[in-house]
């Protein structure tokens, strides 16, 4: 899940496709899946520029709401 929120898509729906063949899964599975991953602890080991943007980006929708 990581290595797919590394990669740059190109046009609207095009994440949701790669979601969807590589993964086997809906795109809202997806999300719901990479929320909990975002507070795993081993998440931020393994890939720690990535969850830390993640994690801000979810952290300013939620201040938004």
């Amino acid at each position: 899940m990581l290595a797919l929120e590394r990669r740059a898509f190109s046009g609207p729906g095009a994440k949701e496709r790669a979601v969807r063949e590589r993964l086997g899964m809906t795109p809202t599975r997806y999300y719901q899946l990479l929320g909990a991953l975002l507070d795993d602890p081993r998440a931020l080991a393994h890939d720690p520029v990535t969850v830390n943007r993640l994690r801000r980006i979810r952290d300013a929708r939620r201040e938004r709401r």
